[in-house]
């Protein structure tokens, strides 16, 4: 099987990702930040706001367009209901990271063996796969920054611009940016040319850099058209959330400047290879090839400074160091590959020993979860567990036994077989049986009577309800409704505690739509109240 991967490294990464997660993803309920990127692009098939963005038929000019003009096609092709048609291209997007990473690898003049190895490793870190539902954006805009990255180091490289890789880097280039902004410049592409002068140097005329800053220009430029056009068209709601999202850089979310030093905990699976790729005066006379480890040292390093640098810090914002980082790992591994047989040192063998015994252990005794979520459990879902606690269990077994062996290629593609059993067999099993209180907002939309909301709903409200809910009360007051009998979503304030509604509606609470599917990690804000309203 490892040769097979071995000689189809392409098909071999897209394939993990598709089997491992495109046909179970839907088994995670929508994500507040994915409702407002579906939302945007149900109004932009119902309500062609393609340019204008919208959300609940209000502008929604926060993030640029490109994400969700992908994710309007793919609902246009297969449902915009369909969840699992809806997540598809951010998929494809994580697969492009793992293939991405292949490339440059290989260019980097690392062994093939070696650079599917990296591939995997990206593929197979947390926080790629768990930026997929938290905020989608991301993944596009450092997708396509990946893309432009690899023509310009080719043309770094070969020290000329041909026109190929100039057009190609320009648009991929502009690709990023209208998806994310400038935001992939500052964390993948910045970071990256400074790794590149640490470990490479830049060699060639100065008209070849010159040539390739007006790229970058052009590339900019390209890719910030929709801004200037929305600028221009709707100047004032632009400026007003231009200053909002600009503002949360240095108020919003501040942590210290150390707060991404455990940067390396978000590669999951591959926290303890992390930590010790990172020990660069350990690894650096153990690598193959120094330069490429030092440029993905480096490249790794610079990328957290400058996170550091910003106030404004989320764990998501870590993703992009994700990139160079599954590099990183990819020495240790491959070191580790070559080299651990003939390693008597415990203080190098007991992490080895530890990070895939772990996991081996963890696989093999994944069925004691039955016995927690027993209660849960119904007709096919004891099956699939089954199943799945069968199938771990093997692989848990043989990464138990390769390990003894001191075979760690064997070893290493278990895990990625422990990765890929868990999207398939195990993620499955997240879609069982909502909590007793969950109602879902989707069974209104057959009704006739006008919905509304109070003061606003969560973006998931108005994704499950299927269209958009007005609001009535605005900031300049109430704007009722022409209808004399309509509903009205709240999820705090309570409409007969409006002495105008009150003076002129009969009230009526009807019920409770709870969106919490679990009572784990219940959110109030997915808790509304539907009353029905009728004139007096």
């Amino acid at each position: 099987m490892i040769k097979h991967i071995e000689k189809y490294p392409i098909l071999s990464l897209l394939l993990f990702v598709i089997v491992m997660l495109g046909f179970t993803i839907d088994s995670i309920p929508v994500t507040i930040m994915e409702a407002r990127n579906f939302i945007s692009a149900r109004e932009m098939l119902t309500d062609n706001n393609w340019i204008l963005t919208t959300m609940n038929g209000e502008a929604r000019y926060e993030k640029p367009p490109l994400p969700t003009w992908i994710t309007a096609v793919f609902g246009y092709l297969f449902g915009i209901k369909s969840v699992l048609a809806l997540r598809w291209p951010t998929l494809i997007f994580v697969a492009s990271i793992g293939i991405g990473i292949y490339l440059l690898s290989k260019k980097l003049e690392l062994s093939k063996s070696h650079s599917v190895i990296n591939g995997f490793i990206a593929l197979s870190s947390f926080y790629i796969i768990g930026i997929t539902i938290e905020a989608p954006w991301d993944i596009y805009t450092h997708g396509f920054m990946l893309m432009a990255l690899y023509q310009l180091f080719l043309m770094f490289q070969n020290k000329e611009t041909t026109l190929l890789r100039s057009l190609l880097f320009v648009l991929f280039l502009a690709g990023s940016v209208l998806s994310k902004g400038p935001v992939s410049l500052y964390v993948l592409f910045l970071p990256f040319v400074l790794a590149y002068g640490f470990a490479f140097k830049f060699k060639g005329r100065t008209l070849h850099y010159l040539k390739l800053f007006s790229l970058l220009v052009f590339g900019i430029v390209l890719g910030g058209w929709w801004y200037f056009h929305v600028r221009l068209a709707d100047p004032e709601t632009f400026i007003a959330i231009a200053e909002r999202e600009t503002s949360n850089w240095h108020s919003y979310n501040v942590r210290p400047f150390y707060y991404y030093w455990s940067f390396f905990i978000q590669s999951g699976l591959w926290t303890i290879p992390a930590f010790i790729s990172l020990l660069y005066p350990y690894l650096k006379t153990r690598v193959t090839d120094l330069k490429a480890y030092r440029f993905s040292f480096f490249w790794t390093l610079f990328a957290v400074i400058l996170l550091s640098l910003i106030p404004e810090k989320k764990s998501r914002y870590l993703m992009p160091v994700l990139i160079p980082l599954a590099l990183n790992i990819g020495f240790y591994i491959d070191y580790l590959i070559r080299e651990f047989k003939t390693i008597n040192i415990k203080k190098e063998t007991i992490p080895v020993y530890f990070q895939f015994g772990l996991i081996g252990t963890i696989a093999i005794l994944f069925w004691i979860l039955g016995f927690f979520l027993a209660p849960s459990f119904t007709g096919m879902v004891w099956v699939r567990f089954i199943l799945a606690s069968i199938v771990l269990a093997i692989i848990g077994f043989y990464i138990l036994k390769h390990l003894k062996a001191k075979n760690i290629k064997n070893t290493f593609y278990l895990t990625i077989a422990f990765m890929l059993s868990i999207g398939v067999l195990v993620l499955p099993l997240a879609k069982v049986q909502p909590q007793e209180n969950y109602k879902p907002l989707s069974e209104l939309a057959s009704d006739k009577i006008s919905l509304y909301t109070l003061d606003g709903v969560a973006p998931e409200a108005i994704y499950n309800y299927g269209d958009k809910i007005p609001r009535i009360k605005l900031s300049e007051g109430l704007i009722l409704p022409s209808e004399k009998q309509f509903r009205l979503l709240t999820t705090t304030s309570k409409p007969e505690d409006i002495e105008e509604l009150a003076q002129l509606y009969t009230i009526e609470f009807i019920g409770t739509y709870d969106l919490n599917f679990s009572d784990r990690d219940h959110k109030s804000r997915l808790v509304n109240q539907l009353y029905k309203l009728t004139l007096k």
